[in-house]
């Protein structure tokens, strides 16, 4: 992983090149719940054209997966009905979550167990974005004051090469991205979780 790199940045380059064209780029747009979509949503929608897509076999109970599905779906349709921001739930899949989880159960918070939860949840927006005919794809992750916003854009970069698809770096945190994320839960009553989604992080 390169140290020190500034991802905010590097997303405002991305943006900035990707807004040459006649029309907007095809985004998918990986979100863990919510939250942390609502800020991410308010910086990409000027530029995209977004599918909010759900994916998160961390969050291992059925009701609360449906549950923080239902609050994105609440809010896309809310706020960004004029702009036709579409939807896509993928089925709950805790067990793959679980397999890869399997001899980490007692690391800790932020360590590989984290990092590979990341990969796991990516690979699978990029897979479905190259499939679907996306022009890009990027995460709402880096928005968490508790996730690598390092790791994670090495995960993408890694899949873009992969994949063969455009990722779009990013770290919405800054900015008081996360800060701006909190103040829009607040005034569309979001429901806010607390804890990632796995029964690790609950404990």
């Amino acid at each position: 992983m390169v140290q020190n790199r500034n991802y905010d940045i590097m997303m405002e380059k991305q943006i900035k090149e990707y807004d040459k064209y006649k029309k907007k780029r095809k985004m998918l747009l990986h979100c863990c719940c919510a939250p942390c979509s609502s800020h991410c949503l308010e910086v990409l929608i000027k530029h995209f054209d977004i599918t909010a897509y759900f994916y998160n076999p961390n969050i291992t109970d059925y009701e609360e997966y449906i549950k923080r599905w239902n609050e994105l779906l609440r809010f896309v349709t809310q706020v960004y009905k004029e702009h036709q921001v579409n939807t896509y739930l993928e089925e709950h899949d805790a067990e793959s979550f679980l397999d890869m989880a399997r001899g980490m159960e007692h690391y800790p918070e932020k360590g590989a167990r984290c990092y590979k939860c990341y990969r796991l949840r990516m690979e699978k927006a990029a897979a479905y974005a190259k499939q679907n005919g996306y022009d890009c794809f990027t995460t709402t992750l880096s928005i968490s004051p508790h996730k690598n916003a390092g790791w994670i854009n090495e995960i993408g970069s890694e899949l873009s090469e992969i994949y063969g698809i455009d990722y779009l770096y990013s770290d919405f945190k800054k900015k008081n991205g996360y800060k701006r994320s909190i103040e829009l839960s607040a005034e569309y009553g979001l429901y806010r979780q607390n804890f990632c989604g796995c029964e690790f992080s609950r404990r």
